[in-house]
């Protein structure tokens, strides 16, 4: 008898988008290691694609457009049968899990965090507000992304940070949480040869656009960091690049001032490994910054806040500098952007740094094992989730007669 493969379906927010943000190249990551294990990959979105969509094709990937509110979805999985749904953010998870349990009950339901939504909102509201962060923190919508955790068998954290804080301030019991970073290959920091301090200059921001913690990071940039850099370095240049960049961040282009904006990066590898410093001045966010990764895989020392460090603070630490006030900030920019000896001791721990806290060799092998393992004692998993059983008889339940409603709705209309 042949045996049957194994087949994983994921239900993406977005199409992914490697090159627009750090969450497509995470959504990369994981779909290279379930084919590494011999799944069968089938992606599914109700979200239009953009140019930017990466061919999942090129990757062997099934796609699939489905539709929000729509029974369509329970016959397209009830023939897909597959025997692991991923979620791509809570969002999905609320939308669609409830039709997975019913159509697909033994399928293992993983969660994809991306990072924590509830967190890097309550950041935000408690920024704007110049206000405590506790103030928000347990608002509705850590309340919906708590229970689409508890709901689904595994829930994957991109930050050590965001781990601490679900166990040790919402209780949430350690077994429903894997943490799983952003991965680096090691074979890539053996073969690539990087430029040196010489071959570098200026500073470079990058980021998504469409992610509001970039937006203020470009405009604390333009209106008090670099003003200040750039009277110390009065021939560096501060280049922007960002997916999606907005009118009201063109417009603060100016080549006298030496701010550019230069908008989409083709190669974030290429610009990245022109440019002498990395600057990274976000207020608010959660998860990991994809940027800084970047940064460190290519050999540009970064300076960064304490928000944007998170996660990382060790290799961030090891391989750049965490600056809190607009002082430290611009002191030590300037400090690591004239000093070569400086820059160059930072430089050189990169390697090191990568290998020692996102390795795929030390990350994936424990990740397999752990799905390996769920799959084989999941009712003895779900058995011991009490919680998560509940709130997917009673919260979804609603969230289930909301969907029929809205799907008969769309009908009569």
């Amino acid at each position: 008898m042949v045996k049957k493969q194994k087949t994983l379906l994921i239900i993406g927010y977005v199409w992914p988008e490697p090159r627009s943000s750090a969450a497509g190249s995470r959504m990369l990551q994981l779909i290279h290691i379930f084919k590494a294990e011999g799944y069968a990959i089938t992606f599914a979105s109700s979200c239009a694609k953009t140019d930017n969509a990466y061919p999942l094709e090129t990757l062997g990937v099934s796609q699939e457009t489905i539709v929000l509110n729509d029974s369509s979805f329970d016959t397209f999985i009830k023939t897909l049968q597959p025997n692991i749904v991923m979620f791509d953010r809570f969002m999905m998870e609320e939308q669609y899990s409830w039709r997975v349990a019913a159509h697909c009950p033994e399928a293992l339901r993983v969660l994809d965090t991306e990072d924590l939504h509830f967190l890097r909102k309550a950041r935000q509201q408690a920024f704007k507000a110049n206000a405590p962060i506790a103030t928000y923190l347990k608002g509705d919508m850590a309340k919906r992304e708590i229970a689409s955790i508890y709901r689904s068998d595994i829930s994957l954290i991109i930050s050590t940070y965001e781990m601490h804080l679900l166990k040790n301030q919402f209780s949430i019991p350690p077994s429903l949480l894997h943490y799983l970073p952003f991965l680096i290959d090691e074979s890539l920091l053996t073969t690539q040869t990087l430029p040196a301090f010489e071959a570098r200059q200026h500073f470079i921001f990058i980021g998504n656009f469409m992610h509001a913690p970039n937006y203020d990071a470009v405009m604390y940039l333009k209106q008090t960091l670099w003003p200040r850099i750039r009277q110390k370095l009065p021939k560096a240049e501060l280049h922007i690049y960002g997916a999606y960049t907005p009118q009201k961040v063109k417009q603060l282009h100016n080549t006298k001032a030496g701010f550019l904006v230069k908008g989409f990066a083709e190669n974030v590898h290429t610009v990245m490994q022109q440019a002498r410093v990395c600057l990274v001045p976000v207020r608010f966010g959660a998860g990991l910054k994809g940027k800084l990764v970047d940064a460190m895989l290519n050999g540009t020392p970064v300076i960064t806040t304490a928000v944007g460090a998170e996660g990382l603070i060790q290799p961030v630490t090891t391989s750049g500098t965490i600056a809190e006030t607009p002082e430290a900030f611009i002191d030590a920019a300037v400090a690591l952007y004239a000093n070569a000896s400086h820059w160059d001791a930072k430089h050189q721990k990169m390697p090191e740094s990568i290998t020692t806290y996102l390795s795929v060799n030390q990350h994936v092998p424990i990740f397999n094992n752990l799905i390996r393992e769920t799959l084989n004692h999941l009712q003895e998993k779900r058995d011991a989730n009490f919680t998560g059983a509940m709130l997917m008889h009673h919260t979804l339940q609603s969230t289930k007669y909301l969907s029929k409603w809205i799907e008969a709705k769309n009908k009569v209309d």
